[in-house]
């Protein structure tokens, strides 16, 4: 089977799983699905969830995809044995990859209400790190301030320094950003914790779990510029709004395809 790798989320959160992908990996081949007309996931039921993973999946499946990345914690934390079943090819996810990367004996997670409500993270970081401390926060406005463009917002701010308090309380050494929208206030929460307070992006680890798919990235490659040249992009509401929100993500604008995920 041609490569040919499969990225979903809910908006413009994978992207951030889709950079860290070409910045090590260079121009690979992939199709990226915003399921924007749906958004947030976040604070859907678990059955609506799973729905919409398999109505997801079964698009991607239909474009032939070699390998579907979840950039997505929220459906990789209720839906994960959804996806491999419609799948019908491997299945990268989020949660595990974070796990992995932990290193802390407290640790923070910052996640959607219905990540946090699955407790798929505490599990995986228990299950490889016994012992450890792990807080939640769930963080329901991030998303939907995030998708509307304006990073530099003083209601994104106190957002964030509200759902920051109960970890600093708990005097966490690390901080998982346990959804694909949350590496984009990087600048943000770094500037509201204390210096040694580490972020964890589990995007890194993802991209690094590909080298079983893409071979190991050629000496040099990392820094070469950002290229899109074989990325199709999709969305299921407002290509334009996505495309401009991309922007700022990937120094350059993208082309995308308003699409249905009806057969």
């Amino acid at each position: 089977m041609t490569i040919r790798l499969g990225l979903f989320d809910s908006g413009i959160g994978g992207l951030t799983v889709l950079r860290r992908i070409l910045e090590r990996h260079g121009a690979v081949p992939v199709t990226y699905l915003g399921d924007t007309a749906r958004v947030p996931y976040g604070s859907r039921s678990p059955s609506e969830i799973r729905s919409i993973a398999a109505e997801v999946v079964a698009w991607l499946r239909a474009q032939q995809v070699s390998t579907v990345v979840m950039a997505c914690n929220t459906t990789n934390a209720l839906a994960r044995d959804v996806t491999e079943g419609q799948a019908g090819v491997p299945v990268v996810g989020l949660i595990g990859a974070a796990a992995a990367l932990v290193s802390e004996q407290r640790v923070g997670v910052l996640a959607t209400p219905a990540t946090v409500a699955s407790g798929a993270y505490r599990e995986s970081i228990e299950a490889l790190h016994p012992g450890t401390l792990v807080v939640q926060q769930a963080c329901p406005d991030f998303v939907p301030l995030i998708e509307a463009g304006d990073l530099r917002s003083d209601e994104l701010r106190e957002a964030a320094i509200r759902y920051l308090q109960p970890l600093l309380e708990a005097s966490v050494d690390s901080v998982v950003l346990g959804c694909t929208h949350y590496p984009l206030l990087v600048p943000l929460l770094a500037n509201l914790l204390p210096p040694h307070m580490r972020l964890i992006d589990p995007a890194v680890a993802v991209a690094t779990q590909l080298d079983a798919f893409l071979g190991q990235p050629l000496p040099g490659s990392q820094n070469q510029p950002l290229s899109l040249e074989a990325a199709h992009f999709c969305v299921t509401k407002d290509p334009q709004g996505f495309a401009e929100r991309a922007t700022a993500w990937l120094g350059q604008r993208p082309c995308v395809d308003l699409v249905n995920l009806q057969p």
